[in-house]
């Protein structure tokens, strides 16, 4: 008998997969009550299997009910498959010396522009995360460097 988890997984991969622009907004209240089940179970579903380095892109809407956005990454070309690859192999965190080596290697292969690597590195930098206290830095660029790579893909 399959699990709660993979039957919503699978109940909101078919909504995605129904739909031209292959995204779907839904509200998770709604959902929670169409599964029987307390809305952080939608939560802790869309958080584990709809992941940018599993090729999604979510976005939480808040007022008017609010609702979660959930959008398929395509990868039109070679560029976006290197941008995915790097999203999956990434890790939780990631030093400044590491963005940059990665960054360095996307304005080489083509991937960004040098403008946009610079714009890139002065987001992922410890001087733009000096806010971030210095042992949740790395983890904090990381973040922030998965959600911008899964922008360039959209």
């Amino acid at each position: 008998m399959a699990r709660l988890s993979d039957v919503i997984e699978e109940f909101i991969k078919s909504m995605i997969e129904g739909t031209e622009m292959g995204s779907v907004e839904i509200q998770r209240n709604e959902l929670a009550g169409q599964f029987n089940c307390v809305p952080s179970q939608i939560n802790y579903v869309i958080s584990t299997r709809f992941s940018p380095d599993k090729g999604y892109f979510v976005e939480s809407r808040r007022g008017g009910g609010g609702c979660i956005k959930i959008c398929r990454i395509h990868f039109d070309n070679q560029s976006d498959k290197y941008l995915m690859h790097v999203l999956a192999e990434m890790g939780e965190s990631i030093s400044q010396r590491n963005a940059e080596i990665f960054v360095n290697n996307f304005c080489q292969q083509g991937v960004l522009t040098d403008r946009e690597g610079k714009i890139m590195m002065a987001a992922l930098s410890d001087t733009g995360l000096k806010e971030v206290p210095a042992e949740l830095r790395d983890r904090a660029r990381a973040l922030q460097f998965k959600n911008i790579i899964t922008a360039l893909m959209l």
